[in-house]
């Protein structure tokens, strides 16, 4: 079929009245306007791809972007890989989310409806709430599958479509070979080629309050406040996005005082007006942040991304221009490793677990305590599974604290544990900042950096793969490589995936692989030094070698 004959019929099926007219502009344009036959080529050339994150993409018209005909396509093939599972007798249960950005709510609602339409249970959550609420819901309702309707820090103009399982998956995101067969279902259903015939039906539920409530409670159990919470002074921001009302409950119910909020950050806005890039690791994304705790003398700034399932920290520093550092994905997840240690020492099988990327100092936390330790590949859908894991995270802002109620990564449970740590180390006198002083002492000097460079044509990143590949370098500036773990092909006790591991001469490590969630590719590198400084200047050494060495490349 050509371009314009699949934009056409693609127009056909759209109830999308805005997608419709976008598209039906683009198809007029394209018979004399080569550029507009170009985007239709982008548009119509490839779809989505789903696999274990779901789907994620630009909003817009056509089977390469997010819209209500895909989504529509999404929902009518994971009923059908549901109900083969199952079978009729025993109806299925999806419970469904959203969150505040563009077309959430509307993309949620044709979902549960498809759902119901298809003779499943479908629950539909009652108002745009945090991812970590829809991954707990999964459990707490006992639901077979979960859809949330979110692209947490992609830019606005994105929308996404993550999906869990219940039963023995236990609420964790798909895995192989569980997307492989709901991508064939999904893709039966294009090639019948209009959703319009679908069944549908508004017979759907709407969760109960009280799933929140159970939700809040649960996460508030996490760390209830200790005596040195009394006076706190600190600063919140949802970032434009969902946290605020969800966090709120649990701060609440586990008695630490109410934050000062970023009034311009604190109400859902999917437009993310204040920030570049809705991403707290995203520079200048902060800042207003930074200037609310200069204003109001805070202690600590917690920050959560659009859908609250990733964790900014950040603590006074005289040291740095503005007066505020935010910690790394690393130093958080150090700190609460060392938390979930101390709690699970002398557990039988309890395990600690890091995404391969994140800083190698989890696995001598472990080994101080006795635990057993898992790398895995990046991604809480391989974290979540570890084998007695009790604490997991991913140096990209991403930390499980509590997986007994939530089996993926939740910002707002990691929130309450670090500041039941804050608190409980202020009420001893130490900053938040010294708890990473107690950290090097008990454990020694780690130091992280990345590298990302974004690229306009993603097949720039498999270019550069191969090319780190067919020449594999000897050296990262002056440190010789003493060994490379390709993951693409080592098999074994290693993970698989498009990974390549360098260990250095100094034991220093620097890890290369594409983004899963953006067009990037990200080197990631991890030392340890003999003090801070030793450990800063070691890591700057690095950075300088792997910018060159990607020079080379690109």
């Amino acid at each position: 079929m050509s371009t314009l004959a699949a934009a056409r019929a693609w127009l056909a099926q759209d109830p999308d009245p805005e997608t419709r007219a976008e598209l039906a502009v683009l198809i007029a344009a394209a018979e004399e306007d080569a550029a507009a036959h170009a985007e239709l080529d982008d548009r119509f050339g490839t779809r989505l791809a789903f696999g274990t994150a779901g789907l994620r993409g630009e909003l817009g018209a056509g089977p390469n972007r997010m819209n209500r005909v895909l989504v529509a396509q999404a929902a009518a093939g994971l009923a059908a890989s549901l109900l083969a599972d199952q079978g009729p007798d025993a109806p299925p249960t999806v419970v469904v989310g959203y969150d505040g950005r563009r077309n959430s709510r509307m993309f949620a609602e044709d979902s549960a409806e498809i759902f119901a339409g298809a003779g499943l249970r479908a629950v539909l959550l009652p108002r745009l709430l945090p991812t970590p609420v829809l991954a707990f819901a999964v459990r707490h309702l006992g639901a077979d599958a979960g859809v949330m309707v979110t692209a947490s820090h992609n830019p606005p103009n994105d929308n996404g479509y993550k999906v869990y399982l219940g039963g023995g998956d236990a609420g964790s995101q798909i895995v192989p070979p569980a997307d492989a067969r709901i991508a064939e279902r999904i893709q039966q259903v294009a090639d019948a080629g209009d959703v319009g015939a679908l069944p549908r039906s508004s017979a759907y539920e709407i969760a109960d309050e009280s799933v929140i409530e159970a939700y809040a409670a649960a996460t508030a159990a996490v760390a209830p406040a200790p005596a040195g919470a009394a006076g706190l002074t600190w600063v919140y921001t949802a970032m434009h996005g969902v946290g605020a009302e969800a966090f709120g409950k649990v701060l609440d119910a586990a008695g630490y005082p109410a934050p000062v909020p970023v009034a311009a950050q604190i109400a859902p806005d999917g437009a993310f007006p204040t920030v570049a890039f809705p991403n707290p690791e995203e520079p200048g994304a902060m800042d207003l942040a930074f200037e609310t705790a200069r204003a109001v003398g805070a202690e600590l700034v917690i920050a959560h991304d659009p859908d609250a399932d990733r964790l900014a920290v950040a603590v006074p520093d005289a040291g740095v221009d503005g007066g505020w550092r935010r910690l790394t994905g690393n130093q958080v997840g150090l700190l609460l490793g060392w938390r979930a240690a101390q709690a699970a020492a002398g557990r039988a099988e309890a395990s600690l677990a890091c995404s391969l990327v994140s800083s190698p100092g989890l696995q001598t936390v472990a080994e101080h305590f006795g635990l057993a330790f898992h790398s895995t590949l990046t991604g809480f859908k391989w974290i979540s599974r570890a084998p007695g894991m009790v604490y997991g995270f991913e140096e990209a802002l991403g930390y499980l604290v509590n997986p007994e109620t939530v089996r993926d990564k939740d910002g707002i449970s990691a929130a309450v544990a670090m500041l039941g740590m804050v608190c409980e180390a202020r009420g001893r006198g130490v900053s938040a900042a010294g708890l990473l002083d107690e950290f090097a002492a008990a454990f020694g000097h780690f130091a992280s950096d990345q590298i990302s460079v974004r690229v306009d044509d993603v097949a720039q990143i498999g270019r550069m793969m191969a090319a780190l590949r067919s020449a594999p370098p000897a050296a990262v500036g002056s440190v010789a490589v003493s060994r490379i773990d390709d993951l693409l092909s080592a098999g074994g006790a290693l993970p698989s995936g498009d990974v390549l591991r360098l260990w250095l001469a100094d034991g220093s490590r620097v890890i290369v692989r594409p983004s899963g969630t953006e067009p990037k590719l990200k080197l990631y590198l991890d030392v340890r030094g003999s003090s801070a400084d030793d450990a800063a200047s070691r890591v700057r050494s690095l950075a300088e070698g792997a910018r060159a060495l990607l020079e080379e490349v690109t």
